[in-house]
């Protein structure tokens, strides 16, 4: 899927939409930029060393405006269900 791009003053591109939702990358995702020879590859980032949890929600979640912590809400809910 070939697609032709003009750079912005600041040297930015943007990714065509159905490219982005092909690879699934949201707002605030990160990707790689490669130079391979004569071309630029941008691809998705994969997690380094980060939970999936982390990973999916700085990929496919807009930024909170607080932090979240899951391992509470987890945790909550277990003993919720402990109760039942």
């Amino acid at each position: 899927m070939e697609k032709r791009m003009k750079i912005g003053p600041k040297g930015q591109i943007v990714i065509p939409k159905d490219i982005r939702d092909k690879l699934g990358i949201k707002e605030f995702s990160e990707v790689l930029v490669d130079l391979r020879g004569s071309e630029v590859v941008i691809s998705r980032s994969a997690p380094l060393s980060v939970s999936y949890t982390d990973f999916f929600t700085s990929t496919y979640a807009k930024k909170l405006k607080q932090k979240v912590d899951i391992k509470k809400i987890l945790d909550e809910e277990y003993e919720r269900n402990l109760l039942r």
